[in-house]
């Protein structure tokens, strides 16, 4: 990313738009562009205008006045229009001159404040592993009468209706963990990603192909802190969609697009420091399990004994419940292991005796969640627990090392949405902590439900495909 500094060279003749970029509660990026004179330091101080009530779920028609303060510690030269520079803004109110309370990305920042003045750590540190399909096409059609979606990719194991596709080089269900070329078709599109984030500072780990057939990629970011975490996901969503358009190419993000295979999941790895040690790291063995200390263990059982809380924004969609359906490879077991995939949350074990190493991994989120609201609601409940000092053992959550997949012993999460919104509505615990106010959790499970009930009114191809003959 670009530094002030490098701002006033930049717009002095070599860039014509600054785009303002901001996001809603939904967790999708909204934007306005203006020229580049007009983002002068008088004017960035201000702030830009926009009308709030034409965000859902951010302010009504009587009350629509809001501003666009751009940080720019975010700019960044966009790759994909010409002498235009982008800037991530925080959302404020103008009659107050505050933060706008339903602004996610205000809402993590005081999230990192809470961190801070618990006097557990200073920074918290954040590693998302967003995993999503690029498909070849896909036709959506959704009226009252004539619904259907139609998904082409040359990987798919049946033939696909673009004869150049069929050349043979498939990939089975469940099969794409990794392949490598004819098989996988998705090589130059990774590398050619990969290339563009960390042109925008965003230092890669790794790419790979993923377990699903029909082009499912995952591309790992170098771990960083909450807020800068969050806007990095945002990019890289960007970058993603726009790069797959530039080649006729489609990339999705749902958690379960494609029946039958693996789905899509944001597992999000998580850590705590002080002074520059890792909290969650005990490589003496004394009161800790796969050399996570104690002070670990208690914010991983905050995480499992408030799971039914977190999915509310880890996974919001229906579409995420296509994913968390128990007995399968997804992570609904809401218990912990170092080495067990089907297991809520895991501690990686690649490494022993490396204190920077040692982290949970939350695997219940997927990258329909917005990661502002999502990180800030899971580091408060690890928190908790941390607080309440919770032993996730005793608490009955393992740790298990065997298959937990079969297990009817061990507790499930929960598949309904609007169960699950319910218990956030009666959560007492984000808005106590002063991170998430009264009036963006109300907005936020208002847009969601609107959104679930929507799409439930319609009836789907599987309703004829199953009722037809009763």
């Amino acid at each position: 990313m670009i530094n002030k500094k490098t701002l006033n060279t930049l717009i002095a003749g070599e860039i014509d738009f600054v785009d303002l970029k901001f996001t809603d509660l939904r967790g999708v990026w909204q934007h306005m562009s203006v020229p580049a004179h007009q983002f002068s330091d008088e004017n960035v101080k201000k702030g830009f205008g926009f009308d709030g009530s034409s965000i859902k779920g951010f302010s009504t028609i009587y009350e629509s006045d809001m501003l666009l303060k751009p940080d720019t510690d975010t700019l960044f030269v966009d790759p994909f229009f010409d002498k235009t520079l982008s800037c991530i803004c925080d959302v404020y109110d103008p009659d107050s001159g505050l933060p706008f309370e339903k602004d996610p990305r205000g809402t993590a920042k005081k999230g990192e404040e809470y961190l801070k003045k618990s006097n557990v750590a200073d920074i918290s540190y954040w590693g998302p592993e967003i995993e999503f399909f690029v498909f070849d096409k896909i036709s959506v059609n959704l009226t009252p009468y004539n619904s259907y979606i139609n998904i082409e990719s040359g990987e798919l194991p049946f033939t696909s209706p673009n004869q150049e596709k069929n050349d043979g080089y498939k990939i089975l269900n469940k099969t794409g963990y990794f392949p490598v070329p004819p098989f996988d078709k998705l090589q130059n599109f990774r590398s050619e990603m990969v290339k563009i984030l960390e042109e925008l500072g965003i230092q890669i780990e790794v790419h790979h192909h993923e377990v699903a057939s029909g082009g499912q990629l995952e591309i790992d970011m170098q771990y960083d802190s909450l807020v800068s975490m969050a806007d990095k996901v945002m990019i890289y969503k960007y970058v993603a969609r726009n790069l797959a358009a530039k080649y006729g190419l489609y990339a999705c993000f749902l958690p379960k697009p494609i029946f039958g295979d693996n789905g899509s999941g944001m597992h999000t790895h998580q850590s705590l420091f002080k002074d520059g040690k890792n909290l969650f790291f005990d490589p003496t063995g004394k009161d800790s399990y796969a050399e996570l200390s104690k002070l670990g263990l208690s914010y991983a059982a905050g995480l499992l004994s408030n799971i039914k809380v977190i999915l509310a924004l880890s996974n919001p969609t229906l579409n995420s419940y296509r994913r968390l359906v128990p007995h399968f490879e997804a992570p609904t077991a809401v218990a912990f292991s170092k080495r067990n995939r089907s297991a809520a949350i895991r501690i990686p074990m690649y490494f022993k005796n490396e204190e920077k190493a040692k982290r949970i991994e939350f695997r219940v989120p997927d990258p329909t969640c917005n990661p502002y609201l999502a990180f800030a609601a899971e580091l408060i409940f690890g928190l908790e627990g941390i607080d309440k000092k919770m032993d996730p053992q005793k608490l009955g959550y393992g740790p298990f090392e065997q298959n937990i997949w079969e297990n009817s012993k061990v507790e499930q999460t929960p598949n309904n949405l609007f169960e699950i919104l319910e218990n956030l509505s009666k959560d007492k615990v984000l808005v106590k902590s002063g991170v998430f106010s009264e009036g963006l959790i109300d907005s936020y499970i208002q847009v969601k439900k609107d959104e679930a009930i929507a799409s439930l009114l319609y009836p789907t191809p599987a309703d004829f495909w199953f009722y037809s003959d009763i």
